[in-house]
């Protein structure tokens, strides 16, 4: 390959999440020239005052002008830097132009999707060209879905050295999560019912926990999800539906197709919020299941949607002050079962809100994995998840900048 000119561009570097990471990279990275990289998007004046705010020493820090929808303008972006980390979402509304141009430019790839429609045309269309080129797609690159992933991975790796196979069956469950909605994620959300609302055949395509694996379309293993408030005895709390599942199970039962079916072709995962003991746990979760009712119903009723994104939601590039990203923190634990019956439990924390601050330094610390830790060799092109293109070093790198911890219980 050619050389590139920048090791690392951020796309939409001026919205919300953008602008966090952005800032993160400033301070862990800096200007020095050891990592070769700069901001893009379709706003010159936006980014310019970005590129102010990080004071004089980013004076020099370069600025792309491309437009989501311009083919030729996003082909040269791709063509002079070696990975694309993407915040500019709906992706199912923005982001098709440039998986494309990654794709066909042998570019890199990440984003903060959790669109598994979309995830999946993106793999039908362009899965061909990324796999000739050398492109490694990979998205999910946020709290949906690096916790879950990583942490199946993690879990998986620590069962099979304690008991030399791997679990057959793993939950997560969420004990404790601060931190503001994120805009574009709602935004992605309102989105997607949309357009289940208006496409029969994608709302039955949408149900499918297996979305995600259309090269073995053979996999027929039904996928058990908490629907409503249940008492879970491995963890003896309380429990309700998490709503990230939607994207996170459909991201872990890809890494294990991409992983040959390693953990088995039965291979069960759930995930769940965990709301406490005794009455009052089971009143949180009554009332947490009721609220995420209401609110899928609102998302569903348009005079109700149009109303809750007028006066109630954040809109995209709307989140938390910095002093509530700080307080923001997300606590996990993955228990897995194999077929003897061996159990293990381990536990992933973050020390940032989850939805902004969290998941700026995930894409951040994905986007230079791909570039600096994980070769061609390595991993070919393709359309790949976290856990199976970075694996290790992603974790790695996690532990050590940003503020993740990985822990058996």
């Amino acid at each position: 390959m050619t050389t590139r000119d920048f090791d690392l561009i951020i796309y939409g570097a001026s919205s919300f999440v953008g602008q966090i990471m952005t800032r993160y990279l400033a301070e862990h990275i800096g200007f020095s020239g050891t990592v070769k990289w700069a901001i893009a998007g379709r706003s010159s004046s936006k980014l310019n005052e970005l590129r102010a705010s990080l004071g004089e020493v980013a004076a020099n820090l370069p600025i792309i002008i491309a437009d989501a929808d311009d083919a030729n303008a996003l082909a040269k972006l791709c063509q002079s830097t070696r990975v694309i980390a993407t915040t500019v979402g709906p992706y199912a509304l923005y982001g098709e132009q440039m998986v494309k141009a990654c794709a066909e430019n042998g570019t890199d790839y990440c984003d903060l999707c959790g669109e598994a429609y979309w995830i999946k045309r993106m793999i039908v269309k362009y899965a061909d060209a990324a796999e000739q080129t050398g492109a490694r797609i990979v998205s999910c690159c946020g709290f949906d879905s690096i916790p879950s992933d990583l942490g199946v991975h993690f879990l998986q790796q620590q069962g099979h050295q304690r008991f030399g196979k791997y679990f057959t069956a793993i939950k997560l469950a969420v004990n404790k999560m601060k931190g503001g909605a994120s805009g574009g994620t709602l935004a992605s959300m309102i989105e997607a019912v949309k357009a289940a609302k208006s496409d029969p055949k994608l709302r039955r395509e949408m149900n499918n926990p297996y979305i995600l694996c259309p090269e073995k379309i053979d996999l027929r293993r039904p996928q058990v999800s908490i629907k409503g408030p249940k008492f879970d005895n491995d963890f003896q709390c309380w429990s309700a539906p998490f709503i990230m599942e939607a994207i996170n199970a459909r991201v872990v039962l890809r890494s294990n197709m991409l992983l040959n079916m390693a953990y088995g072709d039965e291979f069960l995962y759930r995930e769940q919020m965990m709301t406490g003991k005794g009455l009052s746990g089971r009143i949180s979760a009554i009332a947490l299941t009721a609220g995420l009712g209401l609110f899928a119903l609102s998302v569903i009723i348009n005079p109700l949607r149009s109303l809750m994104q007028r006066f109630v939601l954040p809109k995209p590039g709307e989140g938390p002050s910095p002093e509530a990203q700080l307080a923001g923190h997300f606590d996990v634990s993955l228990l897995g079962k194999n077929g003897d019956g061996e159990t293990l439990k381990v536990r992933v924390t973050g020390d940032r809100d989850p939805g902004y601050g969290c998941t700026a330094k995930m894409l951040a610390q994905a986007s230079l994995c791909l570039a600096f830790d994980v070769t061609k060799e390595d991993c070919k092109g393709g359309f790949w998840t976290p856990a199976t293109a970075m694996g290790d070093q992603l974790t790695d790198r996690l532990i050590q900048h940003a503020g993740m911890t990985f822990t058996v219980d």
